[in-house]
């Protein structure tokens, strides 16, 4: 039995607003400002972590060393 072209009209509608849905979804997600933010609230949240406050330190200090041993070189 052939199917009601209105019946068929309905499904492609639905099927176009679950396209469009998804396709909203995923401009959302990948919006290129909200993945910055989002980049910049996890590395905010770290900072805070106390492991965050040790690396912090931790390259303080490599990058006060590298200048130390740069003036001692430029000294010699």
């Amino acid at each position: 039995m052939p199917r009601d072209p209105r019946e068929i009209q309905l499904e492609i509608d639905a099927a176009r607003e679950s396209l469009a849905a998804t396709l909203d979804q995923l401009t959302y997600r990948t919006s290129p400002k909200r993945l910055k933010a989002k980049g910049q609230e996890a590395v905010v949240r770290f900072l805070k972590t106390p492991a965050g406050k040790a690396a912090v330190g931790a390259v303080g200090v490599l990058v006060t060393f590298v200048v130390v041993q740069k003036i001692r070189h430029r000294n010699d």
